[in-house]
């Protein structure tokens, strides 16, 4: 049989560029995309030691035009598309009162618009081909957490797009999954960009809140699942014969979400997560 055609967003690091690796190492024909490509030099090198070989192309999630290039050209290299896997996206630390409705815009047009962009775009060559759609959420997809509302909303929105698609997707073959980590020990919290002291100064009658959140999330991360071990989930979903529309990557991360879907009054998640600013009080 000829190997299955994957088309992977968010490659140059962390989980992404774990699940390019092993999905080709599983037999998989992969198109690992980036924004940038003068990031691909770690990507390369894991393909290398691995023994495996990659498609590496450029793709911003965030450009139509990029999008359909990349489409096109997978189709015309590959001439088809088996899976798409949603993993580009962008963390984001801020509340609004001090960052404004323009930096949430910007968070939600990487997480949430580019993810529907890439996924409508998709969508014929997936039905096409009785293929998957896979897209990485977070836990924070599924419990709101404080100075990541932005982000948070982002995943929210992603969740409830894909919770919707399956059931029509599934009418014409089509496979969607949502997947969803905890703290994974990658360059993602590093790639925020932020200078924590610099913020928690900036933002007012919110920075010992902010202060104490940030201690609570470098301790989190200090104890993250690998990204190689978050990924062999995913590229076990992509061979899975009935892949579950929603799987979390650890144990840890079934445990955070399963107290939001036990929680009907909200009461549990928001005393859990005002624990993590109670040294603000």
């Amino acid at each position: 049989m000829t190997s299955p055609v994957t088309l992977i967003t968010g490659t140059s690091s962390g989980i992404g560029l774990e699940i390019a690796v092993q999905a080709a190492a599983a037999g998989h024909t992969v198109v690992a995309t980036m924004r940038n490509l003068t990031k691909a030099d770690a990507l390369r090198a894991a393909a290398t030691a691995a023994g495996v070989t990659l498609d590496i192309q450029q793709l911003d999630v965030t450009d139509g035009t990029s999008i359909a290039t990349r489409i096109d050209a997978t189709i015309r290299d590959h001439g088809r598309i088996d899976a798409l896997v949603n993993n580009a996206g962008a963390g984001h630390v801020g509340t609004i009162e001090i960052e404004g409705t323009a930096a949430v815009r910007e968070v939600m047009e990487v997480n949430f618009f580019g993810v529907v962009a890439l996924t409508e775009a998709a969508l014929p060559h997936l039905r096409a081909s009785g293929g998957r759609l896979v897209t990485v959420t977070s836990v924070g997809g599924a419990v709101g957490q404080p100075f990541s509302e932005a982000y948070c909303a982002a995943k929210f929105a992603v969740e409830g797009f894909m919770e919707s698609l399956a059931p029509v997707a599934a009418t014409v073959g089509v496979r969607v999954s949502v997947v969803e980590p905890g703290a994974v020990g990658s360059d993602f919290v590093a790639n925020i960009g932020m200078d924590a002291p610099a913020m928690v100064a900036a933002s007012g009658p919110y920075g010992p809140a902010l202060s104490a959140y940030l201690a609570r999330s470098r301790q989190s991360f200090s104890a993250a699942q690998s990204s190689a071990d978050a990924a062999a989930t995913i590229v076990t979903l992509l061979g899975a014969e009935s892949p579950a529309p929603r799987i979390q990557t650890s144990a840890g991360a079934t445990a955070f979400v399963g107290t939001k879907y036990s929680d009907l009054d909200g009461s549990a998640v928001v005393g859990m997560t005002s624990s993590w600013v109670a040294a603000a009080q």
